[in-house]
C-alpha cells in the first residue's frame, strides 16, 4: 500500500501506539490501514453418491480440479458465499449443509471454509471460471490433479466422514506453499 484510501496521502509502515504489529499508517489523517486474512468459501455439492467438481479455467492452477469455492464478498454470510460460488463456477444450485472444514492458509493470508452441500437437481455447466464440471464418485476423483491442498483436505474428510456416517468439523493449517503435482494434505491442527 502506498497511499491512504481516506485522504490519498502517502502511508508509512510502522507500529501504531498501543498495537504490536506494523501497519500502514497515514501520517496526514491518522488512518490505520489493517491487512487481514481473506475468506475463501466453498462447498462439496453432492448428488446421490457423487460430488460435483470443477476444472479451473483461471490461474492459479488452471486446468486442475477443485470443489466450487472463491472469495467471500462483503454483505454475504458464509453459507451464501459458498452457494454463490457454486452457482458462478458450476451454474448449479445447492442447499448448503453442515460445516466440513476450516483450513488456515497462513502463507497466503487466507482462511478456507468448506461446507457440505446438496445439489438441488443434477443441472450444471461450466461457468466463466471453469473449463469443465462433472459429477464423480470417490473413485473417479482425479486426486493427483486437485488444485489446492485445502481442497484435497476437504474432499478426503468429506469421503471419510461419509463412509463413517458422520459429519464432523475438520481443522488444518497450511504453512508452506503447495508444490504442483503433489498430493500433500495439511495435517489437522
Amino acid at each position: 500500500m502506498n497511499f491512504c484510501s481516506n485522504c490519498a496521502a502517502p502511508v508509512v509502515l510502522k507500529t501504531p501506539p498501543g498495537d504490536h504489529l506494523p501497519r500502514f499508517v497515514c501520517e496526514n489523517c491518522g488512518t490505520i490501514h489493517y491487512r487481514n486474512p481473506l475468506l475463501v468459501l466453498g462447498c462439496v455439492p453432492q448428488w446421490e453418491d457423487r460430488i460435483l467438481i470443477c476444472r479451473r479455467a483461471i490461474e492459479p492452477r488452471r486446468g486442475y480440479w477443485t470443489a466450487p469455492a472463491g472469495f467471500m464478498e462483503n454483505g454475504e454470510t458464509l453459507q451464501a458465499a459458498a452457494a454463490r460460488e457454486c452457482h458462478e463456477e458450476a451454474l448449479a444450485t445447492v442447499e448448503v449443509g453442515s460445516l466440513l472444514a476450516i483450513v488456515s492458509v497462513t502463507h497466503a493470508h487466507q482462511v478456507h471454509v468448506m461446507f457440505r452441500a446438496r445439489l438441488l437437481e443434477p443441472v450444471f455447466a461450466p461457468g466463466p471460471e471453469s473449463l469443465e464440471v462433472r459429477l464423480v464418485s470417490e473413485q473417479e476423483v482425479p486426486w493427483e490433479d486437485i488444485a489446492f491442498p485445502s481442497g484435497l483436505f476437504a474432499l478426503r474428510k468429506f469421503f471419510s466422514d461419509r463412509s463413517a456416517g458422520r459429519e464432523d468439523h475438520h481443522f488444518a493449517e497450511l504453512r508452506g506453499r503447495f508444490k504442483p503435482g503433489t498430493s500433500s494434505v495439511p495435517e489437522p491442527a
